[in-house]
């Protein structure tokens, strides 16, 4: 008769596992909800999170996984997750000794856009360099993320090189800026150029961090650079952050359509939503003002069509758009009236009518009583929410 591990086992060996923002073990804490252990070994641990979608979930979901995999007789971990109910939070605070849970390093991040392609070479992290400066060129708090790994070029298309970030009194590593943009990159900590040799694991470790660890502030926009491809990395991001929008870029190439179709599987696979495409080097007007296509011819309509989201813009083949992705400066900043960057700002613009709006909040009228509008009272503490996207940790 085989050996079956006990709830008690299980629930010692969890008491390794420390929530990194509360740095007290989830025993202590009481988000073990439940331990169920099944006869061939198989145990089921559910774990409560102060808020649905937090971005260390993926942290837990290992740690829990390999804590209770180490007790004898266990023989496979699923792990589930449900969220703390408003009297468990309440509780959790008074244990705690504080009037708040914390919010986590993106619980100020409105919008979160992924930006995507199922290929390299499509002039993706060009794009989203020059995206990022021209969403603030309109008035909007934008952070880049370079989440190539492999590939990383946001430093040097912002002109930071390998620049060392500072590291606050919180311990939270402040990301750089340029050109009105906060910046974070592994290429930051690294030898300039040097190549990444990573797999899966430490992939997901690095991303974590960056997005737990980072001081990102108030944001309207958190742009990521992903990897071309359906890879690990985009896996993470997926897992990460479930309310991110995703952006595919693609060229007019039908080759490069079809490709990039892959990446939109991946992303529905996911549970992640498309927000559209844009077609880069749609093509090339010589001095002469002679147009040629040189990448073909609707790759950019046909892929949004086909997958019911907008074509947000087109952007021309131009040679100041790779010029300046080398000098370090965003052509969108340096010249506004390239074709190029007119499509660009056009794009950012239409992204931020996308994005969700608060509508006004109408004053109250006491038309019996006093005729002086009675604003509504601000709701409490624990009641209040950050506009927007919110992805608060555990």
């Amino acid at each position: 008769m085989s050996f079956m591990a006990s709830r008690d086992e299980i629930l010692d060996a969890l008491t390794v596992v420390i929530d990194p923002e509360l740095h007290r073990s989830i025993v202590e804490l009481d988000m073990v909800r439940s331990i169920e252990v099944g006869e061939n070994g198989v145990v089921d641990v559910t774990v409560s999170l102060t808020t649905p979608g937090c971005p260390i979930k993926g942290h837990f979901q290992t740690a829990v996984a390999d804590a209770a995999s180490a007790v004898d007789g266990v023989s496979h971990v699923n792990v589930f997750f449900d969220v703390l109910s408003d009297v468990q939070k309440a509780a959790l605070q008074q244990k705690l000794g504080r009037g708040s849970l914390p919010d986590g390093a993106l619980a100020q991040v409105a919008n979160v856009l992924c930006i995507g392609s199922g290929k390299g070479g499509v002039g993706k992290s060009t794009l989203t360099a020059n995206l990022a400066a021209a969403l603030a060129g309109e008035g909007k708090r934008v952070g880049v993320l370079d989440a190539d790994v492999w590939g990383y070029s946001i430093p040097r298309m912002y002109g930071l090189g390998s620049t060392r970030p500072p590291v606050s009194a919180e311990r939270k590593i402040i990301p750089l800026s340029a050109h009105g943009v906060s910046v974070m990159s592994i290429g930051f900590f690294v030898e300039e150029d040097a190549a990444v040799v990573w797999r899966g694991p430490m992939l997901h470790k690095a991303l974590t961090q960056f997005l737990q660890d980072v001081d990102w502030g108030a944001l309207d926009y958190l742009l990521i650079d992903l990897p071309p491809g359906t890879g690990d990395v985009s896996m993470t991001l997926a897992q990460l952050l479930p309310q991110a929008q995703f952006v595919i870029i693609t060229t007019p190439q039908q080759t490069a359509q079809k490709v990039a179709r892959r990446a939109a599987q991946m992303a529905h696979k996911v549970s992640l939503e498309i927000g559209g495409v844009i077609e880069n080097m749609s093509g090339f007007t010589t001095p002469s003002g002679e147009r040629f296509a040189i990448f073909g011819e609707g790759g950019g309509k046909e892929l949004a069509d086909e997958l019911d989201v907008p074509l947000l813009g087109s952007v021309p083949l131009t040679m100041p758009l790779r010029e300046h992705a080398d000098s370090g400066v965003p052509l969108v900043i340096e010249d506004p009236d390239d074709p190029a960057s007119q499509a660009i700002h056009q794009i950012a613009r239409g992204l931020i009518a996308m994005a969700p709006l608060d509508l006004p909040v109408l004053p109250l009228l006491d038309v019996i009583g006093d005729p002086t509008p009675v604003a509504p009272a601000p709701p409490a503490a624990s009641e209040r929410k950050p506009a927007g996207m919110s992805l608060p940790m555990a």
